[in-house]
């Protein structure tokens, strides 16, 4: 599905960015959006873990309008997709974290754009995991200052050998380096930028999202150490630890800025029970990964003192990640994109009146590296229909132990018929992938990554250091922005490690673990396939790349599938990076 959407236009009708639209701007409510990764429900005192200590988060829920049933996808990048466009992922394209199903479509408007279109300041800080190449970086689709990283987290494919410590990031696409511990450093830029949108009287939106405490479980000794007991996951509430003390500074500063009062602050987690789930998941089925409700079922605290909510108290109707994008656009008079389409439906109805009400509606939570159909949960008020034929009453079985559709075949029916009608519309969809543009004077070079082959999960730097994904890797889907003359490095090793190609990675020490040795291949030469041509290159045991230099005619969407091969012309592995430069 595309959606009609000029990104240029709708910021000029809209005033431009970050320009103020007249003088009532100044009184919009800020907006910072939290979002942390891979941190459960159960992961937070104030749900009754019994070991986990999160004393800023408790006062956050106090404070706030709580919803007990907010549901995201199971896994991270189909529940950022979502967020960011109130659309379900099975629609939008982010269904998966990798595979090349990791990228929103273009021409769907984001929540990014639609800010700054509305006249708001729009900063990123910490995790973005939906593109890190042109036209999906954050920087494309309405971010005006982005600090962030590659690929799901420091450990992923495309940050290879990054640390949590004195680590890389991405400066609005430029390559630089912080200093101290990674959480720390997302929290310090998003307040110095907040101060200095204030000093400018500029309304601002904030995404705030962690990369913590998604493993691996790298963080400073004491925060861990209080946790330190057998069937405690030490290190992982040690990271929730530093994200809590990390709340607190913020809450402080909002406070002492004068900023508090017209702020909304909302926290919500991008999936279910991770590290925590054996120790306390409060009593829900499933994790990470499932359509059960622990998978799915996250927490979602919304406050803002002067915008007149309602008293802090839970709310306990359904809702879901989709439906933000629309909330926010109501809260803070945000301008409608021309075409634009939501699967969500705006919460602050329910914000603003105890006695409001949604309209009845099921919602569907699907994901998948290549969906299928009935592989995903149907919600329906106390109902959830897993796959094709269970049915649970969350009312009397909240940990969903009894299949309940025997004995209730007209709700069965009910949420299998939507279900049908539901994926009829997504179906020719999830076969449609996004292509990454190559060529285009927004990014040239452009680095490939194996994190976006088709159909291969190769996400992981261990992925790489393992030489997964078979004797020919996976193809990438590009678009060729312009015709030209192209030149192609195609690489074992990420160039910046100025490894051979044959060479085997060596260990790295990490602060405070240690990155193992990786697989060398007996690499002498190289193939490549793109627009229906065939080409091959030999090359020698220390060279550091193979090159290609060919012409490409601009195109929409083609395969870029390369591999390499051994002295005698069998094929040992995918290419798991490739720079494409049109020269």
């Amino acid at each position: 599905m595309e959606v009609s959407f000029n990104r240029r236009e709708f910021l000029t009708a809209a005033g431009g960015a970050p320009a103020l639209l007249g003088a009532a701007a100044s009184a919009r409510p800020n907006v910072i959006l939290l979002l942390t990764d891979d941190q459960g429900y159960g992961d937070l005192s104030c749900h009754g873990n019994p070991v986990l200590k999160t004393p800023a988060m408790d006062r956050l829920h106090s404070e706030s309008l709580r919803f007990t049933s907010f549901h995201s996808a199971p896994m991270c990048t189909p529940t950022r997709g979502q967020l960011l466009t109130g659309l379900d992922a099975c629609r939008n394209g982010a269904t998966s974290v990798t595979a090349g199903r990791a990228l929103v479509r273009r021409g769907i408007p984001m929540m990014p754009e639609i800010f700054a279109g509305s006249g708001y300041a729009t900063g990123l800080f910490g995790k973005w995991h939906v593109g890190d190449a042109y036209p999906y970086r954050p920087m494309d689709r309405g971010f005006q200052e982005a600090k962030y990283f590659k690929g799901f987290g420091l450990s992923s494919a495309p940050e290879f050998g990054n640390d949590y410590f004195n680590g890389r990031y991405q400066d609005n696409g430029k390559p630089a380096r912080w200093e101290g511990y990674c959480t720390d450093f997302w929290f310090s830029q998003a307040m110095d930028w907040m101060g200095r949108q204030q000093a400018k009287k500029q309304p601002f939106f904030t995404y705030l999202p962690t990369n913590t405490p998604h493993g691996p479980a790298w963080v400073d000794r004491k925060y861990s150490a209080p946790y330190d007991r057998p069937g405690v996951p030490a290190n992982f509430f040690g990271m929730i630890s530093n994200l809590d003390e990390n709340i607190a500074r913020l809450e402080q500063w909002l406070t002492r800025s004068g900023l508090r009062e017209n702020t909304i602050l909302i926290f919500m987690t991008d999936n279910g029970a991770t590290a925590g789930f054996n120790l306390f998941n409060a009593g829900m089925r499933g994790r990470k990964t499932m359509n059960y409700e622990g998978g799915h079922r996250v927490p979602c605290f919304v406050r803002w003192p002067a915008g007149g909510l309602r008293v802090a108290e839970d709310i306990a109707e359904p809702a879901q990640m989709q439906d933000m994008l629309p909330t926010l656009m109501d809260l803070c008079g945000l301008k409608r994109p021309a075409g634009a389409r939501f699967d969500g439906a705006s919460l602050a109805p329910l914000m603003k009146s105890k006695s409001a009400r949604l309209a009845d509606r099921k919602m569907v939570v699907q994901y998948g590296q290549t969906p299928k159909k009935w592989d995903g949960c149907v919600i329906w008020g106390k109902w959830r229909l897993v796959g094709e034929g269970e049915l649970y009453d969350m009312e009397r079985d909240f940990g969903q132990t009894t299949n309940a559709a025997s004995a209730n075949p007209e709700v069965l029916k009910a949420m299998r018929d939507h279900y049908e009608q539901w994926w009829s519309g997504v179906e020719k969809l999830v076969a449609d992938f996004a292509p990454l543009s190559v060529g285009s004077d927004a990014e040239n070079p452009v680095t490939l990554t194996c994190s976006d082959w088709q159909d291969i999960y190769c996400d992981n730097v261990n992925n790489v250091l393992d030489g997964i994904g078979g004797p020919r890797g996976g193809p990438w889907k590009v678009s060729v922005e312009k015709s030209g003359e192209y030149e192609i490095e195609l690489s074992r090793w990420p160039l910046e490690r100025n490894l051979a190609l044959t060479a085997a990675c060596p260990e790295k020490q990490m602060t405070v673990a240690k990155l193992p040795a990786g697989k060398a291949f007996p690499i002498g030469g190289a193939q490549l396939r793109i627009g229906g041509r065939a080409l091959s290159v030999k090359t020698r045991p220390d060279d550091q790349r193979a090159v290609f230099r060919l012409k490409l005619e601009a195109g929409p969407k083609t395969d870029l599938h390369a591999w390499f091969q051994d002295a005698q012309g069998t094929d040992v592995c995918g290419a798991f990076f490739a720079r494409v430069r049109r020269v």
